[in-house]
C-alpha cells in the first residue's frame, strides 16, 4: 500500500485535472493541493519547470505537437522522495504507439536532474478530446 504524500502536484499552476480540458499552458485547470513538502520551494520549481520542458520532449509521431500541449498529461505528482508519478492518456485507446509512448515519457522525465523514479500510469478516463488541448496547440493543428 503506497503510503507516501505527493510533495507537490506538477505543474503547480497548470495541472490538467483528469476531469477539465486545458485552455493554455499556463492556466489551471484544476485544484492543487500544497502539501508540505522536505523539497524546498526554489528546487520544486525548478523540477517542476524542467519536467514540463522535458514532457515538451515527446511527441505522438502521428501529430505534429508534444505530448503537454495536446493535453495528454492528466496529472504529475512529486513525492517527497523525489519519484514521480504520471497519470497520461493517449488520443485514442488504439494509438499504435500505445505501447512505447510511456517510456518515452519516463525517459524524458528520468533526465529531469534531482528526479528519482518515475512511473507512468496510462488512463483512459475521462477520455481525452480535442477541447483538452492548449491553444498553442490548436494554433499548430489549424483547430482555432
Amino acid at each position: 500500500m503506497d503510503t507516501a504524500k505527493p510533495a507537490a502536484t506538477v505543474p503547480h499552476d497548470s495541472v490538467v485535472d483528469a476531469t477539465e480540458p486545458a485552455t493554455n499552458a499556463s492556466q489551471a485547470t484544476g485544484a492543487v493541493t500544497e502539501p508540505v513538502s522536505s523539497i524546498p520551494e526554489e528546487e520544486l520549481d525548478r523540477i517542476t519547470q524542467d519536467i514540463i520542458a522535458a514532457l515538451k520532449t515527446v511527441y505522438d509521431p502521428e501529430i505534429p505537437v508534444d505530448i503537454y500541449e495536446l493535453g495528454l498529461i492528466y496529472k504529475v505528482d512529486i513525492e517527497d522522495d523525489r519519484s514521480i508519478r504520471v497519470d497520461m492518456t493517449l488520443t485514442a485507446p488504439g494509438c499504435p504507439v500505445a505501447g512505447e509512448m510511456p517510456g518515452w515519457v519516463e525517459n524524458a522525465i528520468g533526465t529531469v536532474v534531482g528526479v528519482g523514479q518515475v512511473d507512468v500510469n496510462m488512463v483512459f478516463d475521462p477520455p481525452w478530446d480535442p477541447s483538452r488541448m492548449s491553444d498553442e496547440a490548436r494554433v499548430a493543428l489549424d483547430m482555432y
